[in-house]
């Protein structure tokens, strides 16, 4: 089968390699479409180390092509979304309520980083009864595909954000993540989202999936936008979607005492990142710092297929360019370098 691999830091391609085979909880899934995450970027860059010959990818679904002697619930022939992250369900931590921590920190991140990712015609799954969902017959595949990563860590970052009903919420960064942030605001009851945004395609977006207001930051300070905004008090959610020590400062400063910062970041770069020792109350200000990983799972997954098939939410305006698999190489390109003012990039297989 062909695959789109990390050959080293820095260096992709598409290579052949041999079809997957499962073991006895386990499946393969035939690839029909997929997304590109700038996840897949900080990786080729390094950011989870050395890989050689490392298929990429996190985002995809499919149709079962062979399951092992012990899954009950799936069949070949079914057409399946399987979550970014794949848990080992059995481990202390995910019995304990944190399964995408199985294994430890960030033990449930298997795709692309301990074992081939879903950038080819062919992958493997782990505990095929807890992390496959079927795809209602009413959600396409190009639709389904986001609820793997997207949907479920912007959402994970408005449910961490403890948003009160009628709450303000400031989003930091309207990528694909930061966009389904603030719908999961809007859904979570928020009565005021701030999005914080330069872009002007995104900004749109933005309010698509519903920011009430939009704050460029290369125009003017957000900190005292966001403020003049909130009656000098600050917001009581500020998701951080980014994964920069700027942003994550001026999430703790824009956040009022009692709030919270929910990160759903990816800090790629530097040893540290600062908070602002002022605005954090001296360490006194009861403002809570929430973070994690994007949550997996076969419940996790059927409940944001609900969310699609009850068109509560429609996610693919962020699909910005559509390539097939065979253009793998320039599609990377595209999403890596933010060319052609892209926003996410789908992959037919």
């Amino acid at each position: 089968m062909k695959a789109f691999v990390m050959k080293e830091i820095g260096h992709v391609g598409l290579v052949d390699k041999p079809l997957p085979r499962p073991g006895p909880l386990d499946a393969v899934v035939r690839t029909t479409n997929a997304l590109i995450c700038t996840s897949d970027s900080h990786t080729v860059k390094g950011g989870i180390g050395p890989r050689e010959n490392l298929t990429l990818g996190h985002e995809a679904v499919g149709v079962v092509h062979e399951t092992g002697d012990q899954v009950r619930g799936f069949q070949p022939g079914d057409r399946v979304l399987v979550g970014a992250i794949t848990p080992d369900w059995g481990d202390l931590a995910s019995q304990n309520g944190h399964p995408s921590q199985s294994g430890g920190p960030l033990g449930g991140f298997k795709f692309a980083n301990i074992k081939d990712g879903v950038f080819a015609e062919y992958f493997h799954v782990n505990e095929a009864d807890a992390n496959l969902a079927k795809i209602p017959d009413e959600v396409p595949d190009e639709m389904a595909v986001y609820c793997a990563d997207m949907l479920s860590t912007g959402f994970m970052g408005a449910e961490k954000g403890d948003i009160p009903i009628g709450g303000t919420v400031a989003v930091l960064a309207q990528g694909p993540v930061g966009l389904m942030a603030t719908a999961g605001a809007r859904l979570r009851g928020a009565g005021r989202i701030i999005g914080i945004e330069s872009v002007p395609s995104r900004q749109k977006l933005a309010r698509f999936y519903g920011a009430d207001e939009i704050v460029d930051f290369t125009t003017e300070d957000v900190v005292e936008r966001v403020l003049a905004l909130t009656d000098g008090q600050g917001v009581d959610t500020a998701i951080e979607a980014l994964g920069a020590d700027a942003t994550f400062q001026t999430a703790i400063k824009i956040t009022k005492p009692g709030g919270t910062v929910s990160n759903t970041g990816y800090y790629g770069e530097g040893e540290f990142v600062r908070i602002p020792r002022v605005e954090w109350g001296v360490g006194m200000a009861d403002k809570t710092i929430a973070t994690g990983l994007c949550p997996g799972g076969r419940l996790r997954m059927e409940r944001l297929l609900r969310v699609l098939a009850g068109k509560r939410l429609d996610p693919t305006p962020m699909t910005t360019h559509t390539f097939h698999f065979d253009e793998m190489e320039r599609a990377f390109e595209v999403s890596d370098k933010k060319l052609e003012d892209v926003v996410k990039v789908l992959i037919r297989f």
